[in-house]
Protein backbone atom coordinates (compact mmCIF):
# COMPACT_ATOMS: atom_id res chain seq x y z
CA UNK A 1 0.00 0.00 0.00
CA UNK A 2 1.56 3.58 -0.90
CA UNK A 3 1.77 6.35 1.55
CA UNK A 4 -1.05 8.21 0.09
CA UNK A 5 -2.96 4.92 0.81
CA UNK A 6 -2.22 4.43 3.81
CA UNK A 7 -2.95 8.39 4.81
CA UNK A 8 -6.76 8.16 3.39
CA UNK A 9 -7.37 4.71 5.19
CA UNK A 10 -6.16 6.15 8.60
CA UNK A 11 -8.11 9.52 7.67
CA UNK A 12 -11.13 6.92 7.42
CA UNK A 13 -10.76 5.28 10.36
CA UNK A 14 -10.35 8.34 12.41
CA UNK A 15 -13.57 9.81 11.17
CA UNK A 16 -15.43 6.62 12.04
CA UNK A 17 -14.38 6.51 15.42
CA UNK A 18 -15.28 10.21 15.96
CA UNK A 19 -18.75 9.36 14.36
CA UNK A 20 -19.37 6.48 16.54
CA UNK A 21 -18.39 8.34 19.32
CA UNK A 22 -21.19 11.26 18.45
CA UNK A 23 -23.52 8.47 17.56
CA UNK A 24 -23.09 6.74 20.85
CA UNK A 25 -23.39 10.39 22.67
CA UNK A 26 -26.82 10.65 20.86
CA UNK A 27 -25.78 14.23 19.58
CA UNK A 28 -28.37 15.62 17.00
CA UNK A 29 -26.90 15.83 13.62
CA UNK A 30 -29.28 19.35 13.44
CA UNK A 31 -26.83 20.71 16.09
CA UNK A 32 -23.54 19.87 14.36
CA UNK A 33 -25.53 21.22 11.25
CA UNK A 34 -25.68 24.56 13.06
CA UNK A 35 -22.82 24.45 14.67
CA UNK A 36 -21.12 24.72 11.73
CA UNK A 37 -22.99 27.83 10.44
CA UNK A 38 -21.14 29.10 13.85
CA UNK A 39 -18.04 28.25 13.13
CA UNK A 40 -18.33 29.92 9.73
CA UNK A 41 -19.99 33.12 11.38
CA UNK A 42 -16.49 33.45 13.29
CA UNK A 43 -14.86 33.12 10.08
CA UNK A 44 -16.30 36.06 8.72
CA UNK A 45 -15.37 37.68 11.54
CA UNK A 46 -12.32 37.26 11.06
CA UNK A 47 -12.19 38.50 7.55
CA UNK A 48 -14.50 41.68 8.68
CA UNK A 49 -11.57 42.12 11.36
CA UNK A 50 -9.13 42.37 9.13
CA UNK A 51 -6.70 45.50 7.85
CA UNK A 52 -3.85 46.48 5.73
CA UNK A 53 -1.58 45.47 9.02
CA UNK A 54 -2.78 42.13 9.72
CA UNK A 55 -4.94 40.98 6.67
CA UNK A 56 -2.76 38.03 5.88
CA UNK A 57 -2.57 36.57 9.66
CA UNK A 58 -6.82 36.94 9.82
CA UNK A 59 -7.11 35.69 6.98
CA UNK A 60 -5.17 32.69 7.68
CA UNK A 61 -7.00 32.31 10.50
CA UNK A 62 -10.28 32.58 8.93
CA UNK A 63 -8.95 29.76 6.34
CA UNK A 64 -8.21 27.17 9.25
CA UNK A 65 -11.75 28.16 10.86
CA UNK A 66 -13.44 26.99 7.83
CA UNK A 67 -11.28 24.31 7.66
CA UNK A 68 -12.95 23.38 11.56
CA UNK A 69 -16.01 24.12 9.81
CA UNK A 70 -15.79 21.42 7.08
CA UNK A 71 -15.58 19.15 9.92
CA UNK A 72 -19.36 19.56 10.95
CA UNK A 73 -20.35 19.55 7.33
CA UNK A 74 -18.46 16.35 6.93
CA UNK A 75 -19.83 14.15 10.18
CA UNK A 76 -23.44 15.45 9.96
CA UNK A 77 -25.23 13.14 7.47
CA UNK A 78 -22.83 10.40 8.70
CA UNK A 79 -24.60 10.77 12.34
CA UNK A 80 -27.39 10.96 11.20
CA UNK A 81 -27.22 7.62 9.36
CA UNK A 82 -25.00 5.74 11.99
CA UNK A 83 -28.18 7.06 14.59
CA UNK A 84 -30.80 6.79 12.78
CA UNK A 85 -32.05 10.23 12.24
CA UNK A 86 -31.74 10.51 8.61
CA UNK A 87 -34.87 12.76 8.31
CA UNK A 88 -36.54 15.13 5.17
CA UNK A 89 -36.42 17.81 7.26
CA UNK A 90 -32.73 17.49 8.16
CA UNK A 91 -31.84 17.61 4.44
CA UNK A 92 -33.56 20.46 4.50
CA UNK A 93 -32.22 21.79 7.41
CA UNK A 94 -28.56 21.12 6.53
CA UNK A 95 -29.24 23.04 2.63
CA UNK A 96 -30.96 25.79 4.84
CA UNK A 97 -27.90 26.21 6.68
CA UNK A 98 -25.10 26.16 4.36
CA UNK A 99 -26.40 28.99 2.36
CA UNK A 100 -25.97 30.85 5.37
CA UNK A 101 -22.77 29.60 5.87
CA UNK A 102 -21.75 30.93 2.50
CA UNK A 103 -23.44 34.13 2.89
CA UNK A 104 -21.71 34.92 6.33
CA UNK A 105 -18.56 34.03 4.58
CA UNK A 106 -18.91 36.36 1.72
CA UNK A 107 -20.82 39.05 4.15
CA UNK A 108 -17.43 38.90 5.80
CA UNK A 109 -15.32 40.00 2.48
CA UNK A 110 -18.00 42.47 1.59
CA UNK A 111 -17.22 44.06 5.10
CA UNK A 112 -13.15 43.62 4.68
CA UNK A 113 -13.20 45.32 1.10
CA UNK A 114 -15.26 48.20 2.41
CA UNK A 115 -13.93 49.37 5.00
CA UNK A 116 -10.48 48.99 2.86
CA UNK A 117 -12.16 51.62 0.59
CA UNK A 118 -11.91 48.99 -2.10
CA UNK A 119 -15.47 49.72 -4.22
CA UNK A 120 -14.42 47.11 -7.33
CA UNK A 121 -14.01 44.33 -4.83
CA UNK A 122 -17.08 45.03 -2.85
CA UNK A 123 -19.37 44.43 -6.37
CA UNK A 124 -17.26 41.57 -7.23
CA UNK A 125 -17.89 39.72 -3.96
CA UNK A 126 -21.46 40.88 -4.13
CA UNK A 127 -21.39 39.44 -7.71
CA UNK A 128 -19.58 35.87 -6.33
CA UNK A 129 -22.28 35.95 -3.51
CA UNK A 130 -25.14 36.18 -5.84
CA UNK A 131 -23.48 33.41 -7.92
CA UNK A 132 -23.01 31.14 -5.11
CA UNK A 133 -26.62 31.23 -3.62
CA UNK A 134 -28.23 31.12 -7.72
CA UNK A 135 -25.93 28.04 -7.62
CA UNK A 136 -27.78 26.29 -5.36
CA UNK A 137 -31.38 27.83 -6.59
CA UNK A 138 -31.42 26.64 -9.77
CA UNK A 139 -30.29 22.75 -8.68
CA UNK A 140 -33.27 22.79 -6.01
CA UNK A 141 -35.38 24.55 -9.03
CA UNK A 142 -34.69 22.40 -11.87
CA UNK A 143 -35.15 19.73 -9.36
CA UNK A 144 -38.06 19.69 -8.72
CA UNK A 145 -39.20 20.03 -12.70
CA UNK A 146 -36.88 17.49 -14.07
CA UNK A 147 -35.95 14.88 -11.06
CA UNK A 148 -32.15 15.65 -10.87
CA UNK A 149 -29.40 18.63 -12.13
CA UNK A 150 -26.35 18.05 -11.42
CA UNK A 151 -24.50 19.18 -14.32
CA UNK A 152 -21.98 21.76 -13.48
CA UNK A 153 -18.35 22.64 -11.86
CA UNK A 154 -18.94 25.36 -8.99
CA UNK A 155 -21.14 23.38 -6.48
CA UNK A 156 -20.39 24.67 -2.63
CA UNK A 157 -17.20 22.15 -1.97
CA UNK A 158 -15.00 23.49 -5.10
CA UNK A 159 -16.22 27.07 -3.73
CA UNK A 160 -14.89 26.44 -0.06
CA UNK A 161 -12.08 24.70 -1.11
CA UNK A 162 -11.40 27.93 -3.62
CA UNK A 163 -12.00 30.11 -0.41
CA UNK A 164 -9.66 28.34 2.01
CA UNK A 165 -7.05 28.42 -0.59
CA UNK A 166 -7.84 32.02 -1.11
CA UNK A 167 -7.24 32.90 2.96
CA UNK A 168 -4.34 30.53 3.84
CA UNK A 169 -2.26 31.38 0.68
CA UNK A 170 -3.35 35.44 0.95
CA UNK A 171 -4.64 35.31 -2.69
CA UNK A 172 -8.26 35.60 -2.06
CA UNK A 173 -8.34 38.38 -5.34
CA UNK A 174 -7.85 35.66 -8.06
CA UNK A 175 -10.31 33.06 -6.08
CA UNK A 176 -12.97 35.68 -6.26
CA UNK A 177 -12.74 36.27 -9.84
CA UNK A 178 -12.68 32.15 -10.59
CA UNK A 179 -15.69 31.79 -8.08
CA UNK A 180 -17.45 34.66 -9.68
CA UNK A 181 -16.78 33.12 -13.43
CA UNK A 182 -17.29 29.45 -12.82
CA UNK A 183 -20.14 30.12 -10.37
CA UNK A 184 -22.28 32.02 -13.48
CA UNK A 185 -20.87 29.33 -15.73
CA UNK A 186 -22.75 26.54 -13.46
CA UNK A 187 -25.91 28.73 -13.18
CA UNK A 188 -26.15 29.36 -17.41
CA UNK A 189 -25.50 25.95 -17.70
CA UNK A 190 -28.03 24.69 -15.36
CA UNK A 191 -30.62 26.96 -16.83
CA UNK A 192 -29.37 25.49 -20.47
CA UNK A 193 -29.86 21.84 -19.28
CA UNK A 194 -33.21 22.30 -17.39
CA UNK A 195 -34.73 23.54 -20.63
CA UNK A 196 -33.57 20.96 -22.94
CA UNK A 197 -34.71 18.74 -20.40
CA UNK A 198 -38.19 20.27 -20.22
CA UNK A 199 -38.62 20.87 -23.81
CA UNK A 200 -37.76 16.81 -24.24
CA UNK A 201 -40.52 16.20 -21.78
CA UNK A 202 -42.88 18.45 -23.63
CA UNK A 203 -42.37 16.63 -27.05
CA UNK A 204 -45.46 14.10 -27.18
CA UNK A 205 -44.15 10.21 -28.03
CA UNK A 206 -45.18 8.63 -31.02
Amino acid sequence: MSWTGAFGRGCRVLLYAIVRRMALARISPNILTFLGLLINVVAAVLFGYANADNQPRMFLYAGLVIIGAGFFDLVDGRVARATNQVTRFGAFFDSVVDRYSDVALFFGLLVYYARASRFFYVVLVAVVMTGSVMVSYTRARAESLIGTCKVGFMERPERLVLIIIGAVFNRMAPVLWVIAVLSNITVAHRIYYTYQRTKAAAVPSQ
